[in-house]
């Protein structure tokens, strides 16, 4: 143990004259007094700029101009206005209990339609249009024909009012585009009781009304009866007419023809 530890002194001194030589060698001493000696260098003064004032946070009231000086404050509180007039409003149609009209008794109504509007005038124009579900149930949506209104309506979307056989008129949304009446349409149809099976005359008496006829697809009972009537009276009138001519024409009872359409119909 003494042996090792003088041999590590001995070692140890050995490193340090090494190191002391090598140090003179680099005149490090000379620099580290120099070091010492030299004053440091001044950092430059960062300037601080100057804390403001903190504001005041009392309430302070708003500048108004003279103008508004003698008027009341503005309420922002919400009033209630009644409405001019109650709006409209239409029953949903059952539309799981639609009836649909006969091939026969479409085409029968639209015959009436057509004889009805050979006799307008032919100044004018005027066109027939019969009615099927979606005019009258659901989608509302009537579709005019697409020459009468590239002829005849206006080229871009408009207002048209319907006037009815009593002069009641309702005003429609016509859409250029799409050639038809939408908005108004769907309460002209319920107020007036359209149904799939009539058809409609639609004559244009000025460029944004039309005079609407209604031809029915299902005549009620008393119209029928009275129309029985008229055609017994001029059955009788055409009667005696040919006996006084001299003529024997057998003529067919025309509520008879009538009642037996009707019930073919059926």
């Amino acid at each position: 143990m003494v042996a090792s530890k003088s041999n590590y002194e001995k070692i140890r001194q050995k490193r340090l004259e090494e190191n002391k030589k090598r140090m003179e060698e680099l005149n490090l001493k000379k620099l580290a007094v120099d070091l010492r000696t030299t004053s440091p260098k001044t950092s430059p003064v960062k300037q601080v700029k100057p804390r403001l004032p903190r504001l005041s946070t009392e309430l302070v009231p708003v500048r108004r101009s003279s103008r508004f000086a003698d008027k009341s404050p503005v309420s922002y509180k919400e009033v209630a206005f009644e409405p001019l007039e109650r709006p409209r409003s239409y029953q949903r149609r059952d539309l799981l209990n639609r009836i649909y009209a006969s091939d026969e008794v479409r085409a029968h109504a639209i015959d009436r339609a057509e004889q009805l509007q050979s006799g307008l005038e032919a100044d004018f124009p005027s066109f027939v249009k019969p009615m099927t579900q979606s005019h009258v149930t659901g989608g509302f949506w009537l579709g005019l024909p697409i020459h009468f209104c590239k002829d005849h309506l206006p080229s871009r979307d408009e207002y048209i009012t319907l006037v009815d056989e009593n002069g009641d008129g309702t005003e429609t949304k016509y859409l250029a585009l799409k050639n038809g009446l939408s908005a108004g349409w769907r309460g002209f149809a319920i107020d007036h009781k359209l149904v799939d099976g009539d058809a409609v005359v639609f004559q244009l008496v000025s460029p944004r009304e039309f005079k609407v006829y209604i031809i029915r697809a299902y005549e009620s009972e008393d119209n029928e009866e009275e129309n029985d009537k008229e055609n017994d009276e001029e059955q009788e009138n055409d009667k005696e007419n040919n006996e006084d001519a001299g003529q024997d024409v057998d003529v067919t009872p025309l509520n008879k023809r009538a009642k037996r359409t009707r019930a073919s119909r059926k």
